[in-house]
């Protein structure tokens, strides 16, 4: 299982979980992206590098990071949109 970053984050993107990462497995939207999530402006987990720890999840002012199994149903989509935008 890993982090998961929700809709609570979609044009916040406040960096906090960012910046508490020790792995920096958390990365931003480029803007000058051309893949199907373009228009989605928010947060990324790596889901490779992710260990885990959960330090970002209580960091998130927005609380829009779930550990994957705990991702709310109207929000399940977000798991694959994280874990795809790393493929």
């Amino acid at each position: 299982m890993t982090y998961v970053i929700c809709e609570p984050c979609i044009d916040v993107k406040d960096n906090a979980c960012v910046e508490i990462c020790p792995v920096d497995c958390i990365h931003p939207h480029p803007t000058d992206a051309s893949d199907e999530y373009e228009t989605v402006n928010q947060l990324y987990i790596d889901p490779e590098e992710c260990i885990d720890c959960g330090i970002c999840e209580t960091e998130c002012p927005v609380e829009a990071i779930f550990m994957e199994e705990d991702v709310p149903a109207e929000w399940e989509e977000y798991i694959e949109i994280n874990a795809a935008y790393f493929q």
